[in-house]
């Protein structure tokens, strides 16, 4: 029996891919008009008005007129927003907040504009509307689909609905996949992880599930709840099952042990989502990389990572941007937010159209011995020696040791593993051996004996999961952090190792 969702998904997929191959060819005439439109608009609010937009008559003018800022420098305005002022960042008052968790600032309130929801909920649509045209697989769109999100009960802040992104964007699911959606909207509000994890495993089986959507460690929790229980691989409990779409983390340290769990290797679209915008998304199974969302009220500025930390750090446009270069990446959008410095990092692994790949945070490195280590590197080292030694690992982080007494300082590592190495000592070394041989400085340090190699500690089962249940951060959009330039994290993963 055809499905009636399958079937018209076809041409739909086919319009809307037709329309990101044209968007990939014109990026940089998009950009420039998405840049003009924000100034024209922006002249009109206290924010334009304070940075003078009215003297801003091209890219040069407006990098003078518009600092680099992170949420800390916003909190003014959103503070006046808070108050019921109109027409702070852009134009009216935001539609949400977004909700999420800042670092020095606690809770951050990211603006949602009329203008700018479509960025959020076009965006994954797209991508599932570009595989579904390069594969041809439309079968999926009949059966019931799974997004593991926040909840999407609102409060309200200054009188502006206000929760987490994946909860607002369910307010906004089409009609005509809210019978194919799970769990209930009864479940999805529960905020406890556990007992809502409960609930969505309860809700789920025996139903036809054919796509998952979520960030793959909490996506890996729900697949292990659903074999303790049936004590059979996922693909058995849910045959058609087909699609992951996925992202917030590298996917690759997870792969391994989710395919593993579901028992065969299913496709996966990759999304690069945050409460500030959706910025890219996987549009091809061929090759590597997202593509840059360049046509959605974004306009993007990069900062080499050499000069991140620069009292002036440089800034260029997309037109000058070089493959394979690291960049911190600057957002300028509809949702107000002016020279806003997200803390990403990424390279471009394609200029012709635009794709990039996430290589951490700017925040999260190791250089407490001018090492300057991050965190593609780190993945991409453990990635090569699991793949040689046969390991598999659940989940990981690394923070520096620095020795007060006798000995070395050193990198230490906090690994669970799913599979562990049968030579520990063998892998610790040809852990070292790569990441040396990724990064310089650090190879120098080792070679002048001014750093140990690399120590790693082997934590107990579900070591991560119950870090992150006694930091209240567990499920949702949370996330380990790969690197610590501190002990934070590493002191409170002490207590987790395996006797």
């Amino acid at each position: 029996m055809i499905n009636v969702k399958s079937l018209l998904a076809k041409p739909f997929a086919g319009v809307i891919h037709r329309q990101i191959q044209k968007d990939r060819k014109t990026a940089l005439k998009d950009q420039q008009d998405i840049l003009n439109q924000l100034i024209k608009v922006g002249k009109t609010t206290l924010f334009g008005k304070e940075h003078h937009f009215d003297q801003v008559k091209d890219y040069p003018s407006f990098q003078k007129a518009v600092p680099l800022r992170d949420y800390e420098q916003f909190i003014p305005y959103i503070d006046q927003i808070k108050k019921g002022t109109q027409n702070v960042l852009w134009k009216g008052r935001p539609i949400y907040f977004a909700k999420t968790s800042g670092t020095t600032s606690g809770v951050k309130y990211i603006p949602i504009t009329k203008d700018s929801i479509n960025n959020h909920i076009n965006g994954a649509r797209n991508a599932i509307l570009a595989y579904m045209s390069v594969t041809g697989n439309t079968q999926f769109a009949g059966g019931k689909m799974i997004f593991l999100s926040g909840s999407p009960e609102l409060e309200r802040v200054g009188g502006i609905p206000t929760g987490r992104l994946s909860g607002i964007v369910n307010h906004h699911i089409p009609q005509y996949l809210r019978g194919n959606q799970l769990p209930s909207f009864e479940t999805n509000c529960i905020e406890e992880w556990e007992e809502k994890l409960d609930k969505i495993v309860t809700e789920t089986l025996g139903k036809d599930l054919s796509l998952i959507g979520g960030i793959p460690p909490w996506v890996q929790m729900y697949f292990d709840r659903i074999v303790e229980i049936t004590g059979k691989p996922v693909i058995e409990i849910f045959p058609n099952l087909q699609v992951l779409v996925q992202g917030g983390v590298n996917f690759e340290p997870y792969k391994t042990k989710l395919f593993d769990t579901i028992g065969k290797q299913i496709d996966t679209i990759e999304l690069f989502p945050a409460s500030e915008g959706f910025f890219a998304y996987q549009d091809t199974r061929t090759e590597p990389g997202l593509l840059l969302n360049t046509n959605s009220g974004i306009f993007y500025e990069f900062i080499p990572l050499a000069n991140v930390h620069d009292e002036a750090p440089i800034r260029i446009s997309l037109a000058d941007v070089q493959l394979g270069e690291q960049y911190a990446m600057v957002i300028n959008s509809n949702a107000g937010l002016w020279g806003y410095h997200l803390g990403d990092t990424i390279k471009f692994v394609s200029i012709d159209p635009y794709r990039v790949i996430v290589t951490g945070r700017v925040k999260h490195f190791i250089s407490a011995f001018g090492e300057h280590v991050i965190g593609e590197e780190v993945e991409q080292a453990l990635l090569e020696v699991t793949k040689q030694m046969g390991v598999s690992v659940v989940e990981f982080t690394v923070a520096p040791f620095i020795q007060q007494g006798e000995g070395k300082s050193y990198h230490e590592w906090f690994i669970e593993f799913e599979k562990k190495p049968a030579d520990m000592a063998l892998f610790s070394k040809k852990l070292n051996e790569v990441l040396s041989a990724k990064n310089v400085y650090y190879e120098d340090l080792i070679a002048g004996s001014i750093l140990a190699p690399l120590h790693i500690n082997q934590m107990q089962k579900n070591a991560f999961i119950d870090y992150m249940r006694a930091q209240g951060k567990l499920g949702g959009q949370n996330k380990v952090p790969r690197l610590s330039n501190d002990r934070v994290i590493a002191d409170a993963l002490k207590q987790y190792i395996a006797p």
